[in-house]
């Protein structure tokens, strides 16, 4: 499966909420595949459609490689949306491929509940914590247009504000395919 460019921030598919999927076929299942290779390619473990340019409510998450989740499997979930939250938080510096290389604190609830279809658009459960529960929550946040710096402090913010501008120019190198306009749109 080829791998796809990655939207960046300032791109406009990234602020709007994805669209529902109604069937899976082939197109579906190739973005998945495809979504997991791009996501692999750039070091990440987790990606959400829009992120590559899909309006489409899919994420994929793979925390194998994180020391101490070796035996964690693969998800695509389609569909998804938060049952339950915790009220525990736990605050953990979090970065995004739509953001490269910038880095900030993020306070979210320590476990979650999602309910999502798998390929079959069968409705599954999932309980997660810690880190699964983190990396679930960030890809699902893409889904409805919001990034990880629209969660931090306003002192973070400042901070971030001119890298951002950066990368929303494209004016910063990526060791990885991005996409070329912010109007980037695959399906």
């Amino acid at each position: 499966m080829p791998i796809l460019p990655i939207t960046l921030c300032g791109d406009k598919i990234l602020r709007k909420k994805a669209a529902k999927v109604t069937i899976v076929d082939n197109e579906i299942i190739g973005l998945i595949s495809s979504m997991f290779e791009t996501m692999r390619n750039a070091n990440g473990i987790g990606l959400a459609a829009n992120q590559v340019g899909a309006d489409k409510k899919i994420f994929v998450v793979d925390i194998s490689a994180v020391e101490g989740n070796e035996d964690s499997k693969p998800l695509a979930l389609i569909n998804p949306k938060i049952i339950a939250k915790s009220e525990e938080t736990t605050v953990f510096e979090e970065g995004c491929l739509s953001i490269p290389d910038q880095h900030a604190d993020v306070i979210r609830p320590k476990k979650i509940t999602f309910e999502y279809q798998d390929t079959d658009l069968n409705t599954q459960t999932l309980e997660a914590d810690d880190l699964l529960a983190r990396v679930m929550q960030h890809e699902y946040d893409h889904l409805m247009g919001i990034l990880f710096t629209d969660l931090v402090d306003e002192e973070e913010k400042k901070r971030l504000k001119k890298p951002l501008s950066k990368i929303k120019k494209r004016k910063v190198e990526v060791a990885y395919p991005t996409s070329t306009s912010s109007d980037y749109q695959i399906l």
